[in-house]
């Protein structure tokens, strides 16, 4: 069957209903605060939406401002976030961030990706997950979900989520652009898994090559 991206997409809205929404979208529902996605978001890597959202309300509860963070210590935000993955790492990057954002944007996080990944630690799945989520401005956030999919269907063929970016920004049309992020991450997390996805109840199934699956169920 022919791979057709609009089927495809409207099958993934349909699907997702019946999953949780990723931890760092709900924050963004919530506050729409780019700087609390840009810190979700850093919270998030290499960690689990369940451990996720809670450190990030914990966190937000002490400090929802970069001026206000860099009142805590960072064992204070160390115990905040634990344990999330790397929290100690995460602690301290969270505060050197935060007094870059006071001393030279004035407190506010920039709304492009070429300033955001001035910030260490920020790489360009933070930059476009910040940029969309926070400003709602287009990008195309590929995480490990993003790039395991989207190479499954055979809908590109890449080797790095950065590769898949790039090829995303020339084939996927714009209107998905904002929405891909969250409609893959929720499809990886519960049915498209990186080990043995649930292939045989997938609504994609008649659309996916199934590119690199080794063993599905």
């Amino acid at each position: 069957m022919t791979f057709d991206i609009d089927l495809v997409m409207a099958l993934l809205e349909d699907a997702v209903l019946a999953w949780d929404t990723p931890a760092v979208t709900i924050i963004s529902q919530r506050d729409g605060d780019p700087f609390k996605v840009l810190v979700s978001c850093i919270l998030s890597l290499r960690t689990k939406d369940t451990t996720t959202g809670p450190a990030s309300l914990r966190l937000f509860s002490l400090a929802d401002s970069p001026q206000k963070m860099l009142g805590l210590s960072v064992e204070q935000i160390e115990e905040a976030i634990y344990p999330v993955c790397f929290y100690r790492n995460k602690a301290g990057q969270i505060l050197e961030i935060c007094r870059e954002l006071v001393e030279k944007y004035d407190g506010k996080v920039p709304d492009s990706i070429e300033e955001l990944l001035r910030f260490k630690g920020v790489g360009r799945k933070t930059a476009n997950l910040v940029v969309t989520l926070g400003f709602s401005k287009p990008g195309i956030c590929v995480d490990t979900h993003v790039h395991r999919i989207c190479n499954h269907w055979g809908y590109l063929s890449t080797k790095t989520p950065d590769e898949t970016e790039f090829r995303l920004r020339e084939i996927l049309p714009h209107k998905y652009w904002l929405r891909i992020n969250d409609l893959l991450v929720t499809f990886g997390q519960n049915l498209c898994r990186p080990v043995s996805p649930f292939c045989s109840i997938c609504p994609l199934y008649d659309f996916c090559k199934r590119k690199n699956v080794v063993k599905n169920r």
